[in-house]
């Protein structure tokens, strides 16, 4: 504890500090998950962005089964961050502002329940937090028409492999260059205090 002693002071830190937890996830959906994992990479204060599905009713969904609505699973994005960085209110002003709460099972030409806008919840007081926030933006922004189902997290399904940072790797692909490479510049523009 002695050598422990000056770090802290140097970093302006408490005993306390070092036994809080830094790393907390959340699960959301906004439409195609290829563009939810785009928005948020890059985002200050988030370590990792995984696509993949949640909310459904079978195990181990595969992409095809959930893009043929078989699972009730929506495409969803686990996003792990460091919540001495970034706060999970400034995580649901991303969401909110980079996707549109207000369509039901679609965004844009995307149609389909697994497009739904969704945030899963792990307890009691994220969920606290999450209807409050949705409730101010809701009343500030979206006239009262958000449509985001906000449900209890139980499971998330990694999606396969070729999913993951498909941005990235597929930039010249019409849907990245026409769908994706929009929305991102819009966010990094709009939302800039985050990236």
């Amino acid at each position: 504890m002695k050598l422990l002693l000056p770090f802290l002071l140097i970093f302006n830190m408490s005993i306390n500090d070092l036994n809080q937890t830094t790393t907390r996830s959340i699960v959301l959906g906004g439409g195609c998950f290829w563009c939810v994992e785009a928005v948020f990479e890059g985002v200050v204060g988030v370590e990792i962005v995984e696509s993949g599905y949640s909310g459904g009713v079978i195990k181990n969904p595969s992409y095809k089964e959930v893009s043929r609505s078989l699972t009730q699973h929506a495409e969803v994005c686990k996003i792990t961050y460091n919540n001495k960085l970034i706060s999970l209110e400034n995580i649901l002003e991303i969401f909110y502002l980079s996707h549109d709460p207000t369509t039901l099972n679609r965004q844009g030409n995307d149609i389909g329940k697994h497009y739904r806008s969704i945030i899963l919840y792990d307890n009691l007081k994220e969920k606290e937090t999450i209807e409050n926030f949705t409730k101010k933006m809701n009343e500030e922004i979206f006239d009262n028409k958000i449509v985001t189902e906000i449900k209890k997290f139980t499971t998330f399904y990694k999606a396969e492999e070729y999913h993951q940072d498909y941005f990235k790797n597929n930039q010249s692909q019409p849907y990245c260059k026409f769908v994706i490479s929009p929305k991102v510049s819009k966010a990094r523009k709009e939302l800039s205090k985050y990236y």
